[in-house]
């Protein structure tokens, strides 16, 4: 069984993308696939995020979806009906976790303290998704962790840019990192394939 940690350590970069119809989620993954990036976080923030998570799994099979902004347990049961690589939220509750656990559904929760960080922990998670990354201290906090909590792993997101996005994955215990910025919102409804392919390239053109 693929572990967590293996599917951050394979993605890099995972970008998160607010999809308005089936059409464009497919499009987008595969002007993803074509630029590199293989992991696509698609939001539950909008009416079709179901449908077009199930439509990118069989059409474009070998891009690992993940299922966003997880909020309750019945958000985890929908997305595991459809088959989802994983699920992601923007924040960390015990009844979540443990739902989770319970239906086999891997399961990244978000958290930004270290307490948070320990009470995962004690639950069995080794990997969070630090969130908002760069609003709660970013890049500092997760090299002051690093010690201190060796062995856990972070992806960070929230934040994150063209900029600063290598400075994260040279961090020791960080996996992979989310943005929007590959695939923003306007460039998905204007149907600009070919820029979001490049920009893509462009992303992981500098990752080691």
């Amino acid at each position: 069984m693929t572990t967590m940690l293996q599917r951050m350590q394979s993605a890099k970069v995972l970008p998160v993308v607010l999809v308005e119809t089936v059409d464009s989620a497919i499009k987008l993954a595969e002007a993803l696939k074509r630029g590199g990036i293989k992991t696509v976080e698609i939001t539950l923030r909008t009416a079709c995020a179901l449908d077009a998570m199930k439509a990118v799994k069989e059409a474009v099979p070998d891009v690992v979806v993940c299922a966003g902004t997880i909020l309750k347990q019945s958000d985890l049961d929908d997305v595991a009906k459809i088959g989802v690589d994983f699920a992601v939220s923007p924040g960390m509750t015990v009844n979540l976790i443990k739902h989770a656990q319970e239906i086999g559904m891997p399961f990244l929760p978000g958290l930004s303290t270290p307490s948070e960080m320990m009470a995962g922990m004690e639950l069995g998670l080794d990997c969070f998704k630090l969130f908002p990354a760069t609003a709660v201290g970013g890049y500092n906090l997760l090299k002051a962790l690093a010690s201190p909590l060796a062995g856990i792993n972070f992806c960070p997101t929230g934040g994150l840019n063209p900029d600063n996005y290598t400075d994260f994955l040279a961090l020791p215990n960080v996996a992979c990192i989310g943005g929007s910025w590959m695939a923003s919102p306007e460039l998905i409804n204007a149907g600009e394939w070919d820029k979001i392919e490049e920009i893509a390239r462009q992303t992981m053109s500098r990752i080691d």
